[in-house]
């Protein structure tokens, strides 16, 4: 019988409800704290070794019902060209979209060539999970977008609002080169092995 998470997301009947939780990995667990100890974050995105560790801590824990990969939303601006930085304060674009000519800048990506870190991460994670599905994921255009632009979380989106009220064409351009972006990005996700796929926004 398929894994339970998976009858769920096909809106079978189950027995229960699966469980998983959205930050499986993170600073509650102290396994995950001493890898992050010697490495950067980005860095712990990067590299396929420690980004399927960080993944399975949880599920060797709490044996939950399904994994999601250990990633960030950022990862995918950076492959389409926009310098990503994460400090204590979150993560910084030092150079985001402010202007027609900027949007220029950004451009769609080969998932193989610009997040083969990931890919090779989600396959190292098919061989260790077993039978616990893999759920992969991406951030919703508007709101890559918004980090593109605003250049740092936001609470406002001030600079957001300004830019598609002043480039509604800009806008729409940089919208859809994200969204075509992102799907790339997620079919690749999908033929390297997570076995679902989320959308954050």
């Amino acid at each position: 019988m398929p894994p339970l998470f998976l009858r769920a997301c096909r809106g079978e009947t189950t027995e229960r409800a699966p469980i998983w939780v959205m930050r499986q990995a993170g600073r509650y667990l102290p396994e995950y704290r001493e890898v992050r100890k010697g490495v950067s974050f980005l860095e712990l995105c990067k590299r396929p070794d420690l980004a399927a560790e960080v993944t399975l801590q949880p599920i060797r824990r709490f044996g939950f019902d399904a994994a999601i990969l250990f990633s960030d939303l950022l990862v995918p601006l950076e492959a389409m060209g926009l310098a990503v930085e994460f400090t204590e304060q979150g993560p910084r674009l030092p150079q985001p979209v402010r202007t027609p000519a900027d949007v220029g800048r950004v451009v769609r990506f080969d998932p193989a060539a610009g997040t083969g870190f990931v890919l090779e991460t989600i396959r190292l994670l098919r061989r260790e999970l077993g039978e616990t599905p893999l759920i992969g994921f991406a951030g919703a255009p508007f709101t890559v977008a918004t980090y593109a632009i605003e250049g740092k979380t936001a609470k406002n989106f001030t600079e957001t609002k300004g830019f598609f009220y002043r480039h509604p064409a800009e806008a729409r351009r940089l919208l859809a080169l994200i969204a075509d972006a992102t799907a790339d990005y997620l079919v690749a996700q999908v033929k390297a092995g997570a076995q679902a796929i989320q959308i954050f926004d």
